[in-house]
């Protein structure tokens, strides 16, 4: 599936929301959709069970850090939240990385590529908020 099929059926109670205008968090909304389908496919195999859990986990802690830190009021506040998806982004790439022998060369690089896409975006939007929060103080 790709990003604009999955955006199709994003309900518009999410779509609406200020958010949504965040490309780092549409972007992770989407990977976590993703990594339920290759946490039910890494559950499969024995080894991969643990692994399974902590991508998913990691997965859908990124794009709720984003929602958490854009609801907060100060540059300071969004950035410490900025970077707990941060965190949890390149946590997930390392658990992709991880997961490329189950999950097969091309989907573990759309993955790697995926977060690293996210990962980029949220350096800059952390950069943007400490600067707010410079100004601010």
């Amino acid at each position: 599936m790709t990003q604009s099929e999955w955006e199709q059926g994003v309900p518009a109670v999410i779509k609406t929301d200020a958010v949504w205008k965040v490309t780092a968090y549409r972007l992770a909304l989407f990977l976590s959709d993703l990594a339920w389908a290759d946490a039910t496919k890494l559950i499969g195999d024995r080894r991969t069970i643990s692994l399974a859990d902590q991508l998913y986990r990691a997965a859908g802690a990124i794009s709720s850090d984003i929602a958490e830190g854009y609801s907060r009021s100060g540059g300071k506040d969004r950035a410490r939240f900025y970077e707990y998806a941060l965190g949890s982004t390149r946590e997930s790439r390392d658990w992709y990385y991880k997961a490329r022998e189950i999950l097969g060369p091309d989907v573990a690089q759309h993955r790697l590529n995926l977060t690293t896409d996210i990962v980029r975006l949220l350096i800059t939007m952390v950069d943007q908020q400490r600067t707010t929060a410079t100004r601010l103080a």
